[in-house]
């Protein structure tokens, strides 16, 4: 029904992702942004909304608290009500905000690398230690790579009285997994023994494979969402990350408040009327789109480690279960990962994510490549990165 085979010229729109690079010639492959035209709901109701022609300070209606209960009561069979949520301009300032109302300068926040960039900076920007509960690489059953928690070792982390929060990436970016069910219980357990709160960015949670299940860690049992912020957008799944939208929720009032008070204090209070009406119709609409769009994603996962078993067998592609992210291991290449990321970059002209980004140590070794883009520009871009690693 829906057409991401289609090719949109995104350059010369001060796209981020094309435009960044001043080179026609060159593939993105690289930042977490897709290439494909979103909902047509979507763009039909902002249509509508330009046409009024002014655009003043938005009130964000009951619609909007109706839109995102009803789509993860229906969809993930968690009921979330009104007041647990606070509205805000995007996940990566909850972030933030969270960890400057639940921690004092010289605390500290645990997380699971490799994980994502952004983690890092929000935690030392509010003064806060990082503290890395390192996720193992595996080979499962089926001998697919995959990573494992190491929970003894998380066990060890949570237990210094400075750890005030483990920031949890569910599903997680790049290691492409989506937490089972009982991995988040076992999480729970472990935070409750040393009285850690879960703050949980779900910013991917619609970007699940055929055959995988999203659980939200808030819906896991009672004592999950008791313990727990969650932090979640329809920005990633439904291509939207310029109109600015997030949202934080929690069951608990005295959290509520804390965060309400900082967000206010940083004036993250006001959002986008465009990402308000967006997330609406995503929610409302979005269900077969995204059906379509996941199932899509899933054959260029196919396309990309099959192309790479036939014609660089020596790299490592890991399962994915969850984002549109791939994530490669390019240790027998005997580069490190800036090293093969610059080559890719000027012999191939494919820009990819060097793994150290989401740390030095966790990630080297590793590159991450974006899979939602149209086939045709994924099959040029695996037929570059082969004729320059050949």
């Amino acid at each position: 029904m829906y057409n991401f085979d289609k090719i949109v010229d995104r350059h010369g729109t001060n796209s981020y992702k094309w435009d960044i690079c001043n080179d026609k010639d060159i593939i993105p492959m690289w930042v977490a942004d897709m290439d494909f035209p979103v909902l047509p709901d979507i763009t039909e109701a902002l249509k509508k909304r330009v046409e009024h022609g002014i655009f003043g300070y938005t009130l964000v209606p009951d619609s909007y608290y109706d839109a995102i209960i009803n789509w993860f009561g229906r969809r993930h069979d968690w009921k979330i009500q009104r007041d647990w949520i606070i509205y805000t301009s995007g996940v990566v300032p909850a972030i933030s905000a969270v960890v400057k109302a639940f921690t004092e300068l010289g605390d500290k926040v645990v997380v699971q690398t490799p994980v994502y960039n952004c983690f890092f900076s929000s935690i030392r920007n509010q003064g806060c230690e990082i503290v890395e509960n390192k996720l193992l690489p595996v080979c499962d059953k089926d001998d697919n790579y995959t990573y494992m928690i190491d929970f003894d070792d998380l066990d060890s982390k949570l237990s210094d009285d400075k750890v005030k929060i483990f920031l949890l990436c569910n599903p997680h970016n790049p290691a492409c997994r989506v937490w089972t069910k009982e991995e988040l219980a076992h999480i729970n357990e472990l935070c409750l023994k040393h009285n850690v709160l879960v703050v949980s960015d779900e910013i991917h949670c619609e970007i699940v494979m055929p055959g995988y299940k999203f659980t939200p860690f808030a819906s896991v049992n009672k004592e999950c969402q008791d313990n727990c912020i969650t932090l979640n957008s329809p920005t990633k799944a439904f291509n939207i990350a310029g109109l600015q939208i997030a949202n934080i929720v929690t069951n608990n009032k005295d959290r509520y408040n804390r965060i309400d008070k900082v967000i206010n204090i940083f004036e993250l209070c006001d959002v986008n009327p465009f990402g308000v009406i967006a997330l609406q119709e995503a929610y409302n609409n979005g269900e077969m789109w995204l059906k379509e769009l996941n199932e899509y994603i899933q054959a260029n996962y196919t396309i990309l480690h099959d192309y790479i078993a036939a014609h660089l067998p020596y790299l490592k592609v890991y399962k994915l279960e969850g984002t549109y992210l791939a994530w490669i291991d390019i240790t027998a290449t005997n580069m490190t990962s800036e090293a093969i990321t610059d080559k890719l970059l000027k012999a191939a002209k494919v820009m990819v994510n060097s793994g150290t980004m989401y740390d030095a140590e966790a990630g080297k070794g590793y590159i991450r490549v974006n899979l939602a883009t149209p086939q045709q520009i994924l099959k040029e871009g695996l037929k570059r990165i082969k004729n320059a690693l050949s």
